[in-house]
């Protein structure tokens, strides 16, 4: 599979490289990111998946996450996918909605026109990005984590939970758990998946967990100062599943702070030793 290099920087001694390539998932072009440390000829590093929210691209993370230094002292690789299909004949929320639509893709494939065409995010990040970066980075692809912030923390939560083999390790950023059960999910799920609520629970953490899904551990933080804590991200949810289903869930209440980058970035280097600690182990 064949990759355009959008821009390299050196950064920390390895290189912040952003790329683009044809993606046979979404039938677009698609733009990611990845960090790759120094590290030994020939090495293979483990790699952080990091999927982002609702209205961002690769961009967000990958200028305001500040993950290179811990990235290049433990040696981690890190990818960050886009968010959704874009580009000409790509649909969008008929009203431009930023919680549905372009920069909304949920990490589903979507079943429902017109979405259905190019929203497979699910088969992009599970399936096509892994095999396009095992190809062209330097990754052990047997020492994988994944992680995410609001809309990415779901997609984290869930395609970790679908793929417990894969991943040593999961964490989330103010996740969206049970997206069945708020306003952001009752509007992309049925739109991207029609009324199918069996489809609806395979793309929501909790629902997973109550019908089997089973990992280890997985550790969120939460700023308690954030304004869609009460209505749309609801971790107690999370917490009780977790409970019922006897994972080791470490959720973090941080004071003060929001749901913005200044949040993630400050405890982005947390997650990573946690991350390292179960890759490297």
């Amino acid at each position: 599979m064949s990759l355009e290099t959008v821009s390299s920087n050196l950064s920390f001694g390895g290189v912040q490289g952003v790329y683009r390539h044809a993606s046979s998932a979404t039938g677009t072009d698609m733009t990611f990111s990845v960090y790759v440390p120094p590290h030994a000829p020939g090495a293979k590093l483990p790699v952080v998946w990091y999927l982002s929210g609702l209205t961002c691209t690769h961009a967000n993370v990958t200028e305001k996450g500040e993950y290179r230094r811990a990235c290049a002292e433990l040696g981690l690789i890190f990818v960050a996918p886009d968010t959704s299909p874009r580009g000409e004949g790509v649909a969008d929320d008929p009203e431009g909605a930023y919680d549905f639509g372009l920069g909304a893709g949920f990490y589903v494939d979507a079943t429902q026109p017109p979405f259905a065409q190019h929203y497979r995010m699910w088969s992009y990040v599970t399936e096509e990005l892994p095999a396009l970066v095992a190809e062209h980075f330097p990754v052990d692809m047997g020492a994988q984590a994944i992680t995410g912030h609001s809309m990415g923390g779901h997609g984290a939560l869930t395609i970790g939970l679908t793929f417990p083999d894969r991943f040593r390790s999961i964490s989330a950023f103010a996740p969206i758990v049970a997206p069945g059960q708020v306003p952001w999910g009752r509007k992309a799920l049925p739109g991207y998946l029609g009324d199918d609520k069996a489809a609806w629970r395979r793309h929501d953490a909790v629902a997973l967990i109550e019908d089997g899904a089973r990992v280890k551990e997985l550790l969120v933080d939460q700023g308690e100062a954030d304004g869609f804590l009460a209505e749309q991200l609801k971790p107690s949810l999370l917490v009780a599943a977790c409970a019922d289903a006897g994972i080791d869930l470490t959720l973090t209440m941080r004071p003060g702070y929001d749901h913005s980058y200044y949040f993630i970035s400050t405890f982005m280097e947390d997650h990573l030793r946690w991350h390292a600690e179960r890759l490297l182990g």
